[in-house]
């Protein structure tokens, strides 16, 4: 049943180009357009501004019928009720965070370019595995590249879900949708746009011509 929800397009916010003031209306226009998961990424210490901020787009999501992920913090899962987490290889450990999460909640593990880090995650009981960065990316550009190439076979034929990171545009999403990715995960080329909504739906075309 969850791996049927984790499909299309995979929004993450941005201290940057989602800041407080306007972080709601622009993922409002996401979920307009289609967005099927949201990724609330925060890195700041604020406790107050993050659980309130991740209850609200609970209840977004909820309106919308999207996922709601958190990014690398199973209580704020917990606590605002998200559907998920999402874990790179320096946060908490999956098995852990299973403990702690049960299993109706979505784990979602970071795996770079990397096989051997896939094979582990799918071992550990993640519910779908992130590959990248595919291109030049503004928001990670120190992250390692991954070759396509050498994973199109594990992705076409994983048992769990898989979803494309880094430098994902509109126009180089098509090959990673052709090669099996059932999402592609997006921060600039959604959030910083004047026609959020609109630009969404031609994401929303995409995944209709591919899949």
């Amino acid at each position: 049943m969850k791996n049927n929800a984790l499909t299309g397009l995979y929004a993450i916010t941005d201290n940057s180009l989602t800041p407080s003031s306007s972080l709601l209306l622009q993922v409002e226009q996401c979920l307009k357009g289609g967005v099927s998961v949201i990724q609330y990424r925060d890195k700041t210490n604020d406790q107050d501004k993050r659980r309130q901020q991740a209850q609200a787009l609970r209840q977004l999501t909820r309106n919308h019928g999207a996922l709601l992920i958190i990014n690398d913090d199973v209580e704020l899962c917990l606590w605002s009720g998200a559907d998920g987490v999402h874990l790179g290889q320096e946060d908490t450990d999956i098995k852990q965070a299973r403990e702690r999460l049960g299993h109706k909640k979505i784990i979602g593990a970071t795996c770079h370019g990397q096989l051997e880090l896939a094979h582990l995650a799918l071992d550990q009981g993640a519910d779908y595995l992130a590959f990248g960065r595919f291109f030049p990316s503004s928001t990670k550009p120190d992250a390692p590249l991954a070759d396509l190439s050498k994973l199109a076979d594990f992705i076409m034929n994983s048992p769990i879900p898989s979803v494309a990171i880094g430098g994902i545009t509109l126009n180089n999403a098509e090959p990673l949708l052709q090669a099996g990715f059932a999402m592609v995960a997006v921060v600039q080329d959604v959030f910083d746009r004047a026609n959020i909504t609109q630009h969404c739906q031609r994401y929303q075309a995409l995944f209709a011509k591919t899949h």
